[in-house]
């Protein structure tokens, strides 16, 4: 490329630039840079990329710019990933690499979708390890567009940056620009900074942690005295104590940082003067006393950012505070909103975002006034007078207390600023006002309505989300208010089942509905009535509260009681099916078994997820409509078409003139109910592609560097490893999946990739053993992956009335007694139930009977599941006789001893638990293969030190073992293996309170 050429862009004397040559009509790669800003230190060529290291002109700030031109050829991609895996090594620094990758990270960057594949998989691994992210792109989901009319798009142009450059430029976004005659969009790097405005008071639960706090909180609420109802001198207290820790905070405790920054000056300048003189004894303890007050603050660091970055599945403690921040920063990005299309017009500008934003909420939770039908005549299920009158007893300490443990203390707090981590902490003197408030409201229904404010938080539901329907909007509930709603939520779900269909199974937030007679008291009544009629909403936007309005529909995602109620709720909807189908109006589905039987369904919902089965009739699909329509009426839920589907199940001719008057689009299958595939091929690979992406996603969030081997432990054991139990807990894992997923595993542990080997120094198999046994704790996921699918075996013998069971019954059959179906001999639409009924074994060969009154244990022969019983009591129908006297014996089935239990149903007792009920972990274990010594797990685990100390004690346990080998001892004919690990000790430091570690051999 000439200069003139370069000249024709920019600015003049004041431009240079680098250059890889094109090949052809592809390849090429230029770099221009303003050299008053910037200064070249160093340049480095390859085939695909050219990299650049500057040093800002005004603050010597140092980076590395790397821009590509991805081939097109996959075994050419290889040589781009290689020469940036060298540049990666050549500086360190912050980094931005940026160009045309030619490469994709998942389906959903291309416009005609597709399957994950090893392209994607190997791009994605790449990231990964080069320690890179990919910033979510604003503007549209794609960078270019091709084909016949352009109709093909796939995102191939992005920005990737490293963590040095994250952490400089925290608030960094890229975008997509309008394009004007290329086939790519251009795409903009911005590293400004994110709208901010005043925040709101949070309390910080790194104050528990301080020397004497408890005290200070005390002194606080016991100060002041406050006349009128219980619930107005809550809130004046909780206005108290925050006034006081505001003053506290800033005239006292100070800014973490800047205490942990004089802390470590202090300690160095000790530890200079010692190299130089030899410390007397006062200053000796004075760098003693530095050092931890520098700890000191380094912990409470690391627990305030644990607790901004929500990821509380990692205990503080460890070190990982770079971690907890870089958490913390993305979300904050995430949440971040520069600009918003509300009912198709874009607010840019902060007071037209504000305004719009508040708007449309007030009039989403606003009650249009219209006219509601009555419920009249509805037959719904009721609850019996006893269970409604255990609804409306006292509030006992017991329950209140138990209801605030079992609130998670980092959770998010409201507009009040408190978590729950404070009330758990202040139980003891605050417990006498919270019980006074709660006995207030027992008896007259009511508490201030301040302690029912609201923050509406807008999370997207997708990267890049810049419309008002792409967020979903998370209730931030007062402190107090989150208190009593648990409490009442806790004593609704264990009433809730009575009044709720089989049809349903899960809950989410909705609306309410109590219009219909389903047994409930008056005084429930009321109580529910005031929590949801009195709350009042403000917008954060940016982390600033914006608007204040009050709301007159609407349940609160986030308010405890709101997932009960959304499912009493949707009982109406499923009456009014299920009435429908009595009177023919809507058909249902006939699943068939064997006998030809079979049982009809009409409906399913889970959550707000509503499958409704009907035959391709133009009559029907008018009733379901108007039925909608007579549900919106009465309950003000309106069903989102946009979001619904007409699916055909086989050929449907006129398929499009349904759906034109219906009102929705036409899907097909396989689709996606509750985030399984349906109607996809049972053994397919690429069903399990969703499960794969996640993991990958995750781990560029959760970057391996800024993690311990103990902290990247915990995160594969708390998340990744959980991540395909929901998949694996109806579909079987192909070999080949489980395969990927476990290296993915071992690469994070290890810090491993393709790019960068690195030695595992543990088998994997032993990895996954129990702690006890030797390993880490980390799911083996075939063996996880059988205890989940053999639940349904368990369940199949215990649920006859679920309806899932009565499916699978009338389809499959069952067999004598009925704990199991028959065996499934089907070749085709049988896959699922097979892959369940042929691991029966590994639940037949650990139950035990309890038997009843024996309709389903046969006596004296073989019972239902294969295993012989004998006669061990006598039925009223049996004649006997006997020659001579006998007594009771058991004989010969030592299961069956002791459960012989009256009249009650035949059960089967599950031998692995000691509650007798079935547990997908108890029979995990039992899989689990024993280790081959006995591993010294108390020293290592037991020991309270930093996980990461606990997994070096371990790796170099194992690592010992493995230099050391097996001591292999003849006993007779046969080997044993001992342990040569040594004993592992612990030693404390008095002095200067470290805690190090040995191995004796």
């Amino acid at each position: 490329m000439t200069g003139g050429i370069i000249q024709s862009i920019g600015v003049g004397r004041f431009l240079d630039w680098g250059t890889v040559d094109s090949r052809g009509s592809a390849g090429g790669i230029v770099v221009l840079w303003d050299n008053r800003v910037l200064e070249m230190i160093e340049l480095e060529k390859g085939e695909c990329s050219i990299s650049c290291h500057f040093k800002n002109c005004e603050d010597g700030f140092k980076w590395t710019f790397t821009g590509v031109y991805g081939p097109t050829k996959r075994r050419e991609k290889e040589n781009l990933w290689n020469e940036l895996g060298a540049i990666h090594g050549l500086w360190n620094g912050p980094w931005c690499v940026a160009g045309d990758f030619n490469a994709i990270l998942s389906p959903e960057e291309r416009s005609r979708g597709g399957s994950f594949n090893s392209d994607m998989r190997r791009f994605a691994e790449v990231i990964e390890e080069l320690q890179l992210k990919d910033l979510t792109l604003f503007g549209g989901p794609f960078t270019w567009s091709g084909g016949v009319n352009n109709q093909t798009m796939s995102r191939l142009d992005r920005f990737l940056v490293n963590e040095g450059w994250d952490c400089r430029f925290s608030h960094s976004m890229q975008s997509v620009l309008p394009r004007p005659v290329s086939d790519h969009f251009p795409i903009l790097l911005e590293g400004g900074g994110l709208r901010n405005g005043p925040s709101p008071f949070r309390f910080e639960n790194m104050w528990l942690k301080v020397e004497g706090f408890k005290d200070l909180l005390k002194a606080w609420w016991e100060g002041d005295n406050f006349n009128g109802a219980a619930s107005f001198v809550l809130a004046e207290k909780l206005k108290v104590v925050k006034t006081k820790l505001k003053e506290w905070n800033r005239d006292v405790f100070g800014r973490v940082e800047y205490r942990k920054n004089v802390a470590l000056d202090q300690m160095q300048f000790w530890d200079a003067k010692e190299k130089i003189n030899r410390l007397m004894v006062e200053e000796m303890e004075a760098r003693r006393e530095a050092r931890e007050e520098y700890k000191k603050w380094v912990l409470l660091e690391e627990v305030t950012w644990r607790q901004k970055s929500r990821e509380v599945w990692l205990k503080e403690g460890d070190r990982n505070t770079s971690f907890f921040h870089r958490m913390a920063n993305a979300h904050r990005r995430r949440n971040n909103m520069e600009r918003i299309r509300i009912n198709g017009v874009w607010k840019s500008e902060e007071n037209g975002m504000s305004e719009g934003i508040v708007n449309a909420f007030k009039t989403l939770l606003s009650n249009p006034g219209d006219w509601r039908p009555s419920l009249a005549g509805l037959q719904c299920e009721q609850l019996q007078r006893p269970d409604a009158d255990v609804l409306e007893v006292p509030f006992t300490e017991e329950e209140v207390h138990d209801a605030l443990v079992g609130c998670s203390g980092d959770k998010a707090p409201g507009p009040d600023g408190f978590t729950m981590s404070f009330w758990q902490f202040a139980w003891d003197f605050v417990k006498e006002d919270v019980m006074r408030f709660f006995r207030e409201f027992h008896e007259h229904g009511k508490f201030v309505k301040r302690l029912n404010t609201t923050f509406l938080v807008l999370i997207p539901k997708k990267m890049g989300a810049e419309d008002l329907r792409e967020f979903r909007p998370i209730s931030l509930v007062g402190s107090l208010y989150k208190w009593l709603a648990k409490v009442l939520a806790n004593r609704l779900k264990r009433a809730v089942g009575k009044v709720v269909s089989k049809a349903q199974g899960a809950f989410v937030e909705g609306r309410q509905i109590l219009d219909a007679k389903m047994g409930f008291g008056e005084k429930w009544l009321g109580w529910i009535k005031w929590c949801i009629s009195t709350a009042s909403f403000s917008v954060l936007i940016n982390g600033t509260p914006k608007g204040f309005f009050q709301s007159s529909r609407g349940l609160r995602q986030g308010d405890p009681l709101s997932p009960y109620l959304f499912v009493i709720a949707m009982e109406v909807f499923s009456s009014f099916l299920n009435r429908a189908v009595d009177n023919g109006y809507i058909s249902g589905c006939q699943v068939k078994g064997r006998n030809e039987g079979g049982i009809q369904i009409s409906h399913l919902l889970f959550a707000d997820d509503t499958l409704v089965f009907c035959q391709v009739s133009q009559d029907q699909l008018t009733y379901l409509s108007w039925l909608l329509m007579w549900f919106e009426a009465a309950s003000g839920m309106r069903i989102n078409l946009d979001k619904s589907e007409l699916i055909p199940v086989g050929r449907v001719v006129d398929i499009d003139d349904l759906v034109l008057d219906f009102g929705c689009k036409v899907g097909s299958l396989p689709s996606t109910y509750l985030g399984l595939p349906l109607g996809a091929p049972f053994k397919s690979v690429a069903m399990w592609d969703g499960v794969e992406e996640r993991f990958r996603k995750r781990l560029t969030m959760w970057k391996r560097q800024y993690l311990s081997k103990g902290g990247r432990a915990t995160l594969i054991r708390s998340t990744l490893s959980n991540l395909p139990i929901y998949y694996m807990s109806v579909l079987r894992l192909p070999s080949s999946v489980r395969r990927r997923l476990e290296q993915i595993q071992r690469d994070f542990l290890w810090g491993s990739g393709s790019l960068e080997r690195k030695p595992h120094l543990v088998r994997w198999k032993v990895v996954c053993l129990s702690k006890k046994k030797g390993g880490l704790g980390i799911k083996c996921l075939s063996n996880l992956n059988k205890a989940l699918l053999s639940k349904w075996n368990w369940r199949f013998a215990n649920e006859r009335e679920a309806l899932w069971n009565q499916v699978i019954r009338g389809k499959y059959g069952e067999d004598r007694g009925g704990w199991r179906t028959r065996e499934v001999r089907e070749a085709h639409g049988v896959g699922l139930w097979k892959a369940i009924r042929m691991d029966w074994d590994l639940v037949g060969a650990r139950i035990s009977f309890s038997v009843g009154n024996g309709r389903r244990v046969s006596f004296g022969g073989i019972d239902g599941v294969g295993m012989p019983l004998c006669a061990i009591r006598f039925l009223p129908s049996m004649p006997y006789r006997f020659k001579r006297k006998l007594g009771w014996r058991m004989f010969g089935i030592p299961w069956c001893k002791g459960r012989v239990i009256g009249d009650e149903d035949d059960k089967v007792v599950w031998t692995e638990t000691k509650s007798g009920i079935f547990s997908a972990k108890s029979l995990y274990l039992a899989l689990e293969a024993d280790c081959p010594s006995s591993f010294p797990f108390s020293c290592i685990w037991k020991v309270w030190v930093q996980p990461k100390i606990n997994f070096f004690a371990w790796e170099a346990a194992w690592v010992r073992e493995t230099l050391l080998s097996w001591q292999t001892s003849s006993v007779g004919k046969k080997h044993r293996k001992v342990w040569r690990g040594g004993a592992l000790a612990y030693f404390l430091d008095g002095l200067e309170g470290e805690k190090s570690f040995s191995l004796q051999g």
